[in-house]
């Protein structure tokens, strides 16, 4: 709230919001001008008291002139007007700071002995210049009492909490700033259990800012230099990334602000806040300009050297496919503390870079509650990049397949199987989420239960491609007979699949006649689509088949009966 007076304040406002600026300049050359003025009283209208003498070599329309405070002077002008321009950091000194600092007994620190020499050279002057309007700066002890006593809310007996009271005890200042070694390691990087306490002390930012006051003191003539007179203006802070907040706006169109005082007179100020920064010539910001657009050119320039001005393209008749993929959680298993093992296996044709990991092991995860299940979430990523070569026209590609298997852990590091499960990854680019099933092998009897319970023992697969067809299989036919497995839980993938190839960038007409690597996909994914089709309707049939043989023949006989028969001629 702009021009909010002091604890046990005498001054009632307009609530302003702050403005926030970014500049690349020097904050150096930041200037502001204040105008306070005098203005008709709030209440009553007293009696005018008879205008004071014009200042001999004032003309009509000059600037007003700044006022000097004498011991003698007890009446003011009717409408008491100063300017003051100030710069950033710049020290105006109040009446109340001239009276203490000219005591000797009052300057305790070197800052303290410092104004009372510049308050002595002043006087030696002539005097200071202003009046009314004069500043704290971010080494004045206000600084920190006014950050101190800031409150969160509108309420007048505010109780501040554990952080607002570390907060108002940080100095946020660039000049208490140490700085950090880059090679200095700290003895815990990572602390695994933090404490209430210790994370209490560290849930306080340190931002590196600088504060500036311009003030009023709106007392009455005879009283000025008193504490409970003094009146905020504005408020400048500044950041080390060149973030200006000034609060309130300057005041450009908006009109002057006001400030309504408590006293006998309710005396009414107005003050407005002007940038007075010097502006740039037309060829110092044209030079400005040129500067930056060089920078920002070497900038590119080394950019693109690191990066390199060549796409990496794959070579003619090869398909380059590569996946960003996630486990993302695994629902419905009987036990807790799981894992996931998964390896992609790469048929014919198929191939990766030497350094490329086909397999990998998620965390142990705990699970939780959802709804009416128990989900691990894992979010464990994976990379992937293959390449296909495609050697026979006449030949559909073979999807790679990602097998894994889910495992638990007891309290003795004992882990059993979950389940097992294979994934084809798809065939078309995107962003793609499946919920894959799973089984595992399963023991008649109640012994093998309470041994995979107690011990954790439990039937495993020797070869994980026995999930779908054996790598090592070359029959026509693959038995499973006897093989009893049960429906376990589910495992969740995200997979982001990018293609590249030359052929996409072929026209339709060459594409079409070169029978490319494109086509191959499009009719492998369409003849996907028509098997799925066929093969629901062969499952569809069987069930009518199977129904209609569960029905008792006489009422097969008598639905058969019921059929209207044609007309015979």
């Amino acid at each position: 709230m702009a021009g909010a007076a002091r604890s046990g304040g005498s001054a009632v406002c307009r609530s302003r919001d702050p403005a926030v600026y970014r500049s690349r300049d020097p904050i150096r050359n930041l200037r502001l001008r204040v105008r306070i003025k005098r203005v008709s009283p709030a209440g009553p209208l007293l009696p005018r008291a008879p205008p004071l003498a014009e200042p001999p070599g004032r003309a009509d329309g000059a600037e007003a002139l700044p006022l000097r405070v004498t011991a003698g002077n007890q009446r003011a002008p009717e409408d008491e007007e100063e300017v003051a321009e100030v710069g950033w950091q710049e020290k105006l000194f109040s009446q109340f700071e001239v009276d203490l600092y000219l005591n000797e007994s009052a300057c305790q620190t070197p800052l303290d002995w410092q104004y009372r020499e510049e308050i002595q050279k002043l006087e030696k002057a002539g005097g200071r210049k202003n009046c009314r309007i004069f500043t704290y700066t971010d080494h004045d002890r206000f600084t920190n009492l006014e950050e101190l006593c800031q409150k969160v809310t509108d309420l007048d007996h505010e109780v501040p909490s554990y952080l607002v009271e570390r907060m108002a005890n940080v100095r946020r200042r660039r000049q208490d700033r140490r700085p950090v070694e880059a090679s200095t390691l700290k003895s815990k990087i990572i602390t695994w259990e933090p404490s209430e306490e210790f994370i209490k002390n560290n849930h306080v930012i340190n931002t590196p800012v600088q504060t500036m006051y311009i003030m009023g003191d709106l007392g009455p003539y005879g009283k000025l230099g008193r504490r409970e007179y003094e009146n905020v203006l504005c408020t400048i802070k500044v950041d080390g990334n060149g973030v200006i907040t000034v609060k309130p706006d300057f005041t450009g169109t908006k009109g002057a602000y006001r400030i309504e005082l408590d006293g006998e007179k309710r005396e009414v100020w107005e003050y407005t806040i002007e940038n007075a920064s010097a502006q740039v010539q037309p060829e110092e910001e044209e030079r400005e300009q040129r500067v930056f657009r060089d920078l920002y050119g070497r900038h590119k320039d080394y950019l693109s050297g690191l990066v390199g001005t060549d796409f990496e393209m794959p070579l003619p008749g090869t398909l380059r496919l590569f996946v960003n993929g996630e486990i993302v959680s695994a629902q419905g298993y009987e036990y807790d503390n799981l894992y996931v093992h998964f390896f992609l296996e790469l048929p014919n044709q198929w191939s990766s870079p030497p350094f490329q990991q086909l397999s990998g092991v998620t965390q142990t995860c705990a699970t939780k509650t959802v709804g009416w299940g128990n989900v691990a979430y894992f979010c464990y990523p994976f990379t992937v990049e293959m390449f296909y070569t495609q050697e026979d026209e006449d030949s559909l590609p073979e999807w790679p397949v990602l097998y894994f298997e889910v495992l638990s852990l007891d309290f003795w590091q004992r882990y059993r199987v979950e389940g097992y499960g294979s994934l084809v990854l798809p065939a078309y680019p995107g962003v793609h989420t499946l919920t894959i099933p799973t089984w595992r092998p399963v023991e008649l009897g109640t012994v093998a239960e309470m041994r995979r319970f107690f011990i954790g023992g439990s039937p495993e697969l020797e070869d994980l491609t026995y999930i779908r067809i054996p790598s090592t299989f070359k029959g026509k036919r693959l038995s499973r007979f006897g093989f009893r497995t049960e429906t376990t839980g589910s495992v969740t993938f995200r997979l982001c699949c990018l293609q590249q190839s030359k052929a996409f960038l072929e026209s339709s007409a060459l594409r079409q006649r070169m029978q490319s690597v494109l086509d191959r996909l499009g009719g492998f994914s369409q003849q996907s689509s028509v098997y799925n089709v066929l093969e629901a309707f062969q499952r569809a049939r069987r069930r009518m088949q199977e129904a209609r043989e569960s029905l008792p023949q006489d009422l097969i006989n008598t639905s058969a009966s019921a059929v209207p028969q044609p007309l015979q001629p």
